[in-house]
């Protein structure tokens, strides 16, 4: 049987929400056929190219354990989905030179939007993982109405700029924090508690012709992380999230850990050490930079990140990571001690500059603070820092629909 780019249907029609992508082996014992089996085969083998741009036929056969007939098979029709292409044949071995195998980055493509309440980040993503254009919009706490506004006049921008092809557009994803409405932060404007009462998929059914798949935002830009980012090195890492609040993502085996209640990671809500009257996200988010520079007459969005340390921004940056740095401490001892991850990853809307320095700064104190702790993991800037949320929310078509994951072999 041939492969055509529109078998490549959603899992579930109409869109994806993040129980649905949830689902693993467990209590019902679901088992799986032939049909499911051979589709997870077949995104084994496309995330193999992926993730080892001009391997060999031979190569994947060993890397996967699948026969090599099987790998013929597969390949034949990622090729003729055009999501797979020829890169040159091997030359220097014996025998008949091998066709090396790559991406095709034009295969597909997807679309990410970040709702959050400073901004509305619109990106588009090929198959390669390259982010092919960006359109943002600063605005503080934007209403619904708002956001299918911001997302018409990106997705006009984004088909005139000609960068993706809207026929190979698999589907549109989407990550908002938790509780939009509901969490109270500083200038929360009144009436904004009705996020908590919106249908995104019938909210955005009129702009988006597409699929559309929901996440938390932490959880998007940790999945997003673990498939194009450092989980390309770490299977098991624990995301920081740093935007107007603060969120957590876990990812084990390089598979998003959600939780009984899809609320793993929480951080932000850790009660701050010594003051249990806040929690931490007081203390590390942009809110609270943001309220600092603005009680010194300054504002965040006037950070040049080229002079971040200098100037008048300066003495505030300092006592934010000053301050920031040491609420983590507790927070990411207890996460060493109880998860072990390989890599702590700091992402977000700062400066990468600054990133790096509450990483480092982190790290220092965790270490002076804790010596004895069974495993320490490095703290750092993740890959996919800056917009890592839209970036992530773009990812999840991909995860839907041509990337391994163990919801595909369940049979419902």
């Amino acid at each position: 049987m041939r492969l055509n780019f529109s078998d490549f249907e959603p899992a579930v029609q109409g869109g994806v929400t993040a129980d649905e992508r949830a689902v693993r082996l467990g209590p019902s014992l679901s088992g799986t056929n032939l049909e499911r089996a051979g589709d997870y085969n077949q995104r084994v083998v496309l995330q193999v190219i992926r993730r080892n741009p001009d391997i060999t036929r031979s190569e994947i056969a060993a890397m996967t354990n699948l026969t090599s007939p099987t790998i013929a098979n597969i390949t034949a029709r990622l090729f003729d989905a055009e999501l797979i292409v020829d890169a040159g044949r091997r030359t220097g071995a014996r025998g008949q030179p091998a066709v090396r195998l790559r991406i095709n980055p034009d295969g597909c493509f997807a679309i990410g939007l970040n709702i959050d309440r400073d901004h509305v980040t619109l990106v588009s993503l090929d198959l390669a993982g390259t982010v092919r254009s960006r359109f943002t919009r600063q605005i503080a706490f934007a209403m619904p109405e708002d956001v299918v506004a911001i997302v018409r006049t990106g997705l006009a921008e984004i088909e005139q700029s000609g960068v993706i092809r809207a026929d190979r557009v698999l589907g549109v994803g989407v990550a908002l924090p938790d509780d939009l409405g509901r969490v109270v932060l500083p200038h929360r404007p009144e009436g904004y508690e009705r996020w908590g009462e919106v249908d995104l998929q019938a909210l955005l059914a009129d702009v988006v012709p597409w699929s559309i798949h929901i996440d938390n935002d932490a959880a998007a830009a940790a999945i997003g992380e673990a498939q194009f980012g450092s989980g390309l090195d770490h299977a098991s890492v624990f995301y920081i999230l740093i935007s107007a609040g603060l969120g957590g993502g876990i990812v084990i085996d390089g598979t998003y850990y959600r939780g009984a209640d899809a609320r793993s990671g929480e951080i932000g809500f850790l009660p701050l050490a010594g003051d249990p009257s806040r929690v931490l996200q007081d203390v590390v988010s942009l809110s609270a930079l943001a309220e600092r520079l603005e009680t010194a007459g300054l504002s965040i969005a006037g950070l040049d990140p080229t002079q971040m340390f200098s100037g008048a921004h300066a003495p505030h940056l300092e006592t934010w990571i000053e301050e920031a740095s040491t609420a983590l401490v507790p927070a990411l001892t207890a996460i060493n001690c109880l998860i072990n991850p390989a890599a702590i990853l700091l992402g977000g809307r700062l400066p990468d500059a600054i990133l790096d320095r509450l990483a480092a700064e982190t790290l220092r104190k965790l270490t002076a603070a804790a010596p004895n702790i069974p495993a320490s993991a490095p703290i750092r800037r993740a890959t996919l820092s800056r917009d890592a949320p839209a970036v992530g929310a773009a990812i999840l078509p991909f995860l839907d629909r041509m990337l391994p994951s163990d919801a595909i072999l369940i049979k419902s």
